[in-house]
């Protein structure tokens, strides 16, 4: 079975290694993780009032998971405006209820760095951040700043086809 349209040679999937975010229209230096694209149907019981036996069910609300963004820590300081957006210590008026969310885009590269696929999550808006993980004097792990993103859904951009690899 021929996985690939274009790439018929190939046969291997796709790595998840390769990938770059953007917001506001330019990419954010350093993301070294993104949590997994998941959206879920709530399932709705019933049954027909002529057979008590059989319980049915039908598609009811459907939710999108948050998305969790990890990158090394450094002194950009695009994390930590976003999330300033929705709270500061700053006081309420530092608080920007019309510029809080933001649509996100991921492009997942092949292993060559082509764009193989392109994924638009939409008003998305911060509501975890993490400016420094647990301290550790014996540790040698690199320093991760997090963020955890809410949005109202994503969508693949088909317009983004396979691209040919040589």
């Amino acid at each position: 079975m021929v996985q690939f349209t274009i790439n018929t040679h190939r046969f291997d999937p796709y790595k998840a290694f390769k990938f770059r975010l953007k917001w506001e229209g330019r990419y954010v230096a350093g993301i070294s993780k993104v949590s997994a694209l998941k959206t879920s149907t709530e399932p709705i019981k019933f049954r027909e009032g002529n057979d008590p036996k059989i319980q049915r069910l039908m598609p009811g609300h459907q939710s999108y998971e948050a998305v969790t963004l990890e990158r090394g820590v450094t002194h950009d300081t695009e994390f930590e405006d976003w999330a300033k957006l929705v709270y500061s210590t700053d006081g309420d008026s530092s608080i920007s209820l019309k510029n809080f969310r933001h649509d996100v885009t991921i492009e997942f590269m092949n292993e060559a760095g082509q764009i193989a696929k392109v994924y638009n999550l939409f008003d998305c808006w911060v509501s975890e951040y993490t400016a420094l993980p647990e301290l550790d004097a014996n540790s040698t792990n690199v320093a991760i700043e997090s963020m955890v993103l809410q949005n109202t859904g994503w969508a693949r951009d088909l317009s983004v086809t396979e691209p040919t690899e040589t």
